[in-house]
């Protein structure tokens, strides 16, 4: 017998991806909600348009039947906020729109609420030697962070309180086919041979491909001991900067040119230009430590760091206009 599985954010990166794994699994007849109608679905996938995502949403009509729930909608990070209350925006959606709808799937009878979350919620960076864990202490520092580590806590009061399952991931970066903003950019310089001052950093950071995230929010739906825990989604293998971009390179056909400025050059500059931020993200370390998942779950990567960027970077150059 198939179980109705609805996905929120279902035209978006994640969701999309998620759609279109599940839809060709047997077992599972899978509906997307999307914020507006006409947005193209995997084949397999029905649609249901719900509008913004707020504490105001009607959720009755994509719920009906629903047994699993995967809710990969959100107010994301942005680099170039605009509203005048950023905290404000992200609680509306991340924390409002999630716990309302949550109430709701509770009152429809839906058995398991898969959230996903985000890194954010345990910090910006790690140190050396010492990886973010599931169950660290959270440390988000930013409005976006802040906002979904409140729904965590929402959401899994709700379970206590109705005795819905919930289950919680936080992916690091995620990349894979389709990839934007940073990641895209970084591909679109190595492709065009610009030179960058990258070659002499050091960092360590975490990232996850989509097919391996997928395969983790899957397993989180079907897995009984999932229920009531925290999973950090990634590749299990750290890389830093230079060696992303000199793969990306090879998968590319055209060799990362990286000139080695000192880091601490490199961050004057940023701060200059008010680009801490975003110093950080590429600078930075963060590192995570997946031992958990495969603890409670038996799960491992199904697919390495340097499968997930040849299917990234070829992706890009059939795409590339």
């Amino acid at each position: 017998m198939e179980r109705t599985i609805l996905v929120t954010g279902a035209s978006g990166f994640v969701g999309s991806a998620l759609c279109r794994t599940l839809a060709a699994q047997a077992g599972f007849a899978v509906r997307g909600a999307v914020r507006k109608a006409g947005l193209p679905m995997p084949a397999g996938v029905s649609s249901v348009t719900v509008g913004e995502l707020d504490a105001g949403t009607d959720w009755a009509a994509a719920l009906a039947g629903v047994e699993v729930l995967v809710h990969a909608a959100a107010r994301v990070h942005v680099m170039h906020e605009t509203a005048s209350d950023s905290l404000a925006a992200f609680r509306r959606v991340n924390v409002d729109g999630t716990l309302h709808l949550a109430r709701q799937a509770a009152a429809a009878g839906v058995r398991r609420f898969v959230f996903i979350s985000s890194i954010k919620v345990n910090g910006e960076a790690s140190q050396p030697g010492r990886p973010l864990c599931a169950d660290d202490v959270p440390a988000p520092s930013d409005a976006y962070g802040i906002s979904k580590h409140e729904a965590e806590q929402g959401l899994f009061q709700l379970a206590a309180a109705t005795g819905m399952e919930v289950v919680v991931v936080r992916p690091v970066l995620v990349y894979g086919p389709g990839v934007k903003a940073n990641f895209h950019s970084m591909m679109r310089w190595v492709a065009r041979g610009v030179p960058l001052p990258f070659g002499a950093i050091a960092n360590r950071r975490s990232l996850v491909s989509l097919g391996n995230l997928v395969d983790l929010i899957i397993t989180c739906i079907n897995h009984p001991q999932a229920v009531g825990q925290v999973f950090i989604a990634s590749d299990g293998d750290d890389v830093s900067l230079p060696r992303l971009l000199q793969a990306l390179g090879r998968e590319l056909g055209r060799p990362a040119r990286l000139l080695p400025v000192p880091p601490a050059l490199l961050q004057l500059a940023a701060g200059l230009l008010g680009r801490r931020d975003l110093a950080q993200r590429l600078l930075g370390s963060l590192q995570v430590d997946i031992t958990k998942n495969r603890q409670v779950l038996g799960w491992v990567p199904p697919f390495t760091l340097d499968q997930g960027l040849r299917t990234t970077a070829h992706s890009f150059l059939e795409n590339r206009h």
